[in-house]
């Protein structure tokens, strides 16, 4: 059940992530979402081993911060990522180009 309620705080991230983070063509949509969600789930389940108790204020706490955290830091290194690795494609075609 409390998987439930951080699945439907992913969604209310997906409704606001598109007015918060900065628009890029390198990500879709979804792209912030499924991160901030995949570290919510992996960070409840790390908490839930080291023995926080689910009515515990801390466990949603920290969960519910690292989750627009993740999603924000994740889509900020895909972007830099995809840039260089579009920026080292380009000089290699741009060195194909003149090798000509």
């Amino acid at each position: 059940m409390e998987i439930l309620i951080i699945i439907v705080y992913a969604a209310i991230l997906a409704m606001v992530g598109p007015f918060v983070l900065a628009k890029s063509d390198h990500y879709g949509k979804l792209v912030p979402v499924s991160i901030a969600l995949s570290a919510g789930s992996a960070m409840w389940l790390i908490l839930t081993w080291a023995g926080f108790s689910y009515s515990s204020a801390w466990i949603w706490f920290i969960v519910m911060l690292s989750m627009p955290a993740a999603g924000w830091f994740g889509t900020n290194f895909l972007v830099a990522k995809r840039e260089s690795e579009e920026s080292s494609q380009l000089a290699s075609i741009r060195l194909r180009g003149k090798a000509q």
